[in-house]
């Protein structure tokens, strides 16, 4: 796969995953090529145009990488890896399409310590360049888990001991009443959709986030966002 943009590909550098670096030239001296160097990862140089054509996007800022391609995992590998939590904390997206959505979404994952996301195998945002871009590198360190069947995937997690939390703008229960002290996967729909119905009735609660605005929705990241963020803050 290949990927632009400087924090992105620092941070894949970090993890090991960059096969080979192209830069212009009067970035030879940055501290992202250095780092490179230092891991033995291959560097070559190149001009706007060359780079602008391999990103396919002219936000590149002077950087294109050849990465792995991004590691998945199975719903019971990531599971398996959330258990050492106190209490584990996964989130499902449910018909997120946009990746830029997605790729703040991992970004808020990474920062609040989030133990993974749940994805579905098609019809989705795939993890590609732009994802990795708008992560800021985060795709790197987040855990992914590609599944065929969301409602599969949930009555495999209340078999663990998650208790499922779905949002929804229609929902009686606002997102700060429920007590977060335990296993939880949180699932975030589409703005457009929201989740599925029967996604919705396997759920064990339905929450929504209170708007006093004029606005009636929040984008699917900001919304995941707030979300988590309060699942983190009511756990302290």
């Amino acid at each position: 796969m290949i990927i632009y943009g400087r924090n992105a590909i620092r941070e894949a550098i970090r993890a090991n995953n960059v096969k080979s670096l192209l830069v212009l030239a009067r970035m030879e001296k940055d501290a992202v090529v250095q780092e490179a160097r230092e891991r033995k990862v291959e560097v070559k140089f190149a001009n706007t145009d060359e780079l602008t054509r391999m990103a396919k996007n002219p936000s590149h800022q002077g950087f294109v990488a050849i990465v792995k391609d991004p590691k998945t995992y199975t719903l019971p590998e990531l599971i398996e890896a959330a258990s050492s939590s106190t209490y584990p904390l996964v989130l499902m997206l449910d018909g997120i399409e946009d990746p830029h959505n997605l790729g703040a979404i991992l970004r808020t994952c990474d920062a609040l310590g989030v133990d993974g996301v749940i994805i579905k195998k098609r019809g989705e945002a795939p993890l590609n360049a732009t994802v990795s871009k708008v992560s800021t590198g985060a795709i790197n360190w987040v855990k992914v888990a590609e599944v065929t069947n969301l409602n599969q995937a949930i009555e495999t997690l209340k078999k663990k001991g998650y208790w499922i939390v779905a949002s929804d703008g229609e929902a009686k229960m606002n997102y700060d009443e429920v007590d977060y002290k335990s296993p939880i996967c949180l699932i975030v729909g589409s703005e457009g959709f929201g989740i599925s119905k029967l996604v919705l009735k396997n759920s064990d609660f339905i929450v929504k986030i209170p708007m006093f605005g004029h606005v009636n929705s929040l984008n699917a990241s900001v919304s995941a966002a707030i979300l988590a963020s309060e699942i983190v803050r009511s756990r302290r």
